[in-house]
């Protein structure tokens, strides 16, 4: 890859991820719009592509995010009624007070090992968990990334704090990468994308470890007053993943303009957007215990809200 190329990418990824919090605030009695908080490059994108919001009987008014943390900020906040995150960002927001439920899961299409991963640069001597003790490593709080890292760590016998572990959002942590400030970077699609193409290397990937899930996550003072527009939300959500499943290419156009990402790395991400809806049942809350387990061993969370209690699966039926 050219220079100019690269610095275009890097550019785009910048972008993505430096968009600042949404200050964005509603009247619970507000039934005709329906806040929904969009990780760039996620939902909206896909319901943009398909269209299948025309015809709604209620506003969808979008807030972006750069990562899984502010965007579950938002939603328990108030400040959006719904959002999509994945199962760890979702589940440590959860056990650290914050008034949300799941109201629909969904699974990964397929086993996508660039989604996720623990990278370091092509020349670095790092080439698996054991050599990360002492170093340092960059990754979001509680997100997905940070999952993968414990999950690294439990796998290979070596306490979480034998790593130096640095919390950055996932613009930051780039340049920390790139600078060398750091010896690795835990995070996922489109950075892993991006970061791989530009020399990068996966040291530790979702190959062995597995996808996380994926969860509509609603505020649950936003779940009796505006159940139906929820419903109806999560019904044209399914719509909009199955077309993007039959219609990659012209999805990949629409995530590349949404989010300034080069149209093969938006390409290359509609393998983490590719889903299929997963009923909420003991198969799942476990899976959430598991990653509660995990975090409240590092020291991060301690654990105490029941784990059924985050799921309301009443949404579930009405799709």
């Amino acid at each position: 890859m050219s220079k100019k190329n690269v610095a275009i990418l890097s550019a785009s990824l910048v972008a993505v991820a430096g968009i600042a919090l949404a200050a964005v605030t509603f009247k619970r009695s507000d039934d005709k719009v329906l806040h929904v908080a969009n990780q760039k490059g996620q939902v909206k994108s896909m319901m943009v592509a398909s269209g299948v919001l025309e015809g709604a009987p209620y506003t969808v008014e979008w807030s972006e995010f750069p990562a899984a943390q502010p965007l579950l900020e938002a939603v328990g906040g108030g400040a959006a009624d719904l959002g999509l995150a994945a199962d760890a960002p979702f589940i440590f927001a959860y056990q650290s007070g914050s008034p949300v439920k799941a109201i629909a899961v969904q699974a990964p299409a397929n086993q996508a090992s660039d989604a996720l991963a623990i990278l370091v640069k092509n020349g670095s001597p790092l080439k698996s968990a054991q050599d990360l003790v002492g170093k340092s490593v960059a990754t979001t709080r509680g997100s997905i990334g940070h999952h993968l890292l414990l999950q690294a760590l439990e796998r290979a016998h070596i306490p979480a704090d034998k790593v130096r572990v640095t919390f950055l959002p996932p613009g930051d942590a780039k340049a920390a990468f790139d600078s060398g400030a750091i010896d690795a970077w835990a995070t996922w699609t489109p950075y892993t994308n991006v970061a791989i193409k530009e020399g990068a290397r996966a040291m530790v990937d979702a190959k062995d470890y597995g996808l996380p899930l994926y969860i509509d996550i609603a505020n649950a003072d936003s779940i009796d007053p505006k159940r139906a527009m929820l419903a109806d939300f999560l019904q044209r959500e399914a719509r909009a993943v199955a077309w993007a499943r039959a219609h990659p290419d012209q999805f990949a156009q629409v995530l590349s303009r949404e989010t300034g990402l080069p149209l093969d790395i938006a390409r290359a991400s509609f393998d983490r957007s590719n889903r299929i809806a997963q009923p909420i049942d003991a198969k799942i809350i476990a899976h959430e215990q598991a990653i509660t387990a995990r975090f409240q061993k590092a020291g991060l969370i301690d654990g105490q809200r029941d784990v059924a209690n985050a799921f309301d699966s009443s949404f579930v039926k009405a799709q």
